[in-house]
């Protein structure tokens, strides 16, 4: 995942429009979990993408089937 794809979502927990995006728990490690964030720092869910934080991974469920079938293609390449 070179760049972010950011999007605009309405948070309940904030009552706002706010920022997301997928970024990796642990850096970008292989391996690392990926995680849901959002530009709201101050927000007391921050992170934790678990209710009441309506954050998921399903919301980026494309693009993280996308990113797995590109790492299994570039495999391929290299056997």
């Amino acid at each position: 995942m070179s760049s972010r794809k950011v999007r605009q979502f309405e948070c309940t927990q904030v009552n706002e429009v706010v920022q997301i995006f997928l970024q990796k728990k642990q850096g970008w490690a292989i391996g690392s979990e990926l995680t849901v964030k959002c530009n709201q720092t101050e927000c007391q869910y921050v992170d934790k993408n678990e209710p009441p934080c309506p954050l998921s991974l399903d919301m980026f469920a494309d693009e993280i089937r996308e990113q797995a079938e590109q790492r299994a293609q570039q495999r391929l390449k290299q056997e």
